[in-house]
């Protein structure tokens, strides 16, 4: 009996998909600066607009991120505009199941549609499988991010889809930080997989954008009816950049996810480090010193790795979390850590001499510290 093909793998698919095979066609999908089209026929009335037909910019983007998350996905203007077009799927009145520690962006949506009567909501520790499971009776959507932002907990995703299915609970997973590199919630149950393909997909900090995923195909209607009606269509040069990006996506994760497991290793070690969080795998990490000034010390301190907000991009960045507004949940000692493409050895140097800087700071001592634990 001959043998079966295999899948491709990741890079193999993340390189390959979204290409014109036919013979003389141009390499990459072309940029296309258009926004609207000739008519077809001397009766053809219909919209040929870029809004409502979409450009093969980002369709060849689209059919990328879809091969990779195992669905078909929908682009949009950011990941606010990708998530609000999945809670515009909601009827008057549902109510959503959602992570305390979701980005801020999600959970200022949720509470601005509670005012205004469109919802109800609840945040909970969703890393506890048996709260999330018993808070899904009466539930209309479910909402995970894991690892979560920028705590780096995890959600139990199989169980929570598990039991999303069988109380018919649309789910939705936030798969920024794991990427299609390292997890594919559709096939663990997830109903949307939503991206801020700002951050890994495009992995240049040089663009906005954001993808939902879903392998329905009457959710992916509803995801373009909405993106035509509201508007929140992307760019033509951010679609070509973030294709350009995801071309490389499996091997930047990689890297950053073996640069990110040396670090945590020697921050665990770092008499300045209260705490460690980073389950293991992907390109992120947080870590908590004692305080926020002793963690604000530190960010200022660092000359190789960028202190700035966003991630995802080739560059090593690093803020502290608990001082931007919606975040007094977070510690004030946590610094969210993005790892990039440079040596581990220079990042170390660079983040060892910023927290030395802050651990010899008068009222900053440093405490044991144990690193949560470590996934594969």
């Amino acid at each position: 009996m001959p043998e079966q093909p295999t899948a491709p793998s990741v890079h193999t698919v993340a390189v390959s998909v979204a290409r014109d095979p036919s013979p003389g066609a141009m390499l990459n999908p072309p940029i296309a600066l258009v926004s609207n089209f000739r008519l077809t026929s001397e009766t053809d009335y219909l919209p040929n607009y870029a809004r409502t037909e979409g450009t093969a910019t980002w369709q060849a983007f689209e059919q990328a991120v879809g091969a990779l998350e195992g669905g078909r996905a929908v682009a949009f203007a950011s990941g606010m505009a990708a998530v609000t077009a999945v809670l515009e799927q909601l009827p008057t009145g549902a109510h959503v199941v959602a992570p305390d520690t979701a980005y801020v962006g999600v959970r200022e949506q949720l509470r601005e549609r509670a005012d205004r009567g469109r919802l109800t909501y609840v945040l909970l520790d969703m890393s506890d499988t048996a709260a999330v499971v018993a808070a899904l009776d009466g539930a209309d959507l479910v909402w995970a991010e894991s690892p979560a932002n920028p705590t780096l907990a995890e959600t139990d995703l199989a169980a929570v889809g598990e039991a999303a299915r069988a109380q018919g609970v649309p789910f939705v997973v936030d798969n920024t930080f794991a990427t299609p590199v390292l997890q594919h919630p559709l096939a663990i149950g997830a109903d949307f997989v939503v991206h801020s393909a700002t951050k890994f997909i495009g992995g240049h900090s040089d663009l906005l954008l954001g993808v939902v995923v879903t392998a329905d195909d009457g959710w992916h209607d509803r995801l373009v009816l909405t993106r035509t009606v509201y508007g929140g269509v992307p760019g033509a040069l951010e679609a070509f950049l973030a294709l350009r990006g995801l071309r490389t996506l499996p091997l930047r994760v990689e890297r950053g996810q073996a640069t990110a497991q040396v670090l945590a290793g020697r921050l665990a070690q770092h008499p300045a480090v209260v705490r460690v969080r980073y389950p293991g795998f992907g390109a992120m990490l947080s870590f908590d010193l004692a305080d926020g000034d002793a963690a604000d010390r530190a960010c200022h301190a660092v000359r190789l790795i960028v202190h700035a907000t966003s991630l995802g991009g080739v560059e090593t960045t690093m803020e502290r979390r608990h001082k931007y507004a919606g975040e007094a949940h977070v510690p004030p000692g946590l610094i969210r850590c993005s790892v990039g493409l440079e040596d581990p050895e220079d990042l170390w140097a660079d983040l060892a001499a910023a927290l030395d800087a802050a651990l010899a700071a008068p009222g900053s001592p440093g405490r044991d510290c144990t690193p949560t634990a470590a996934r594969g």
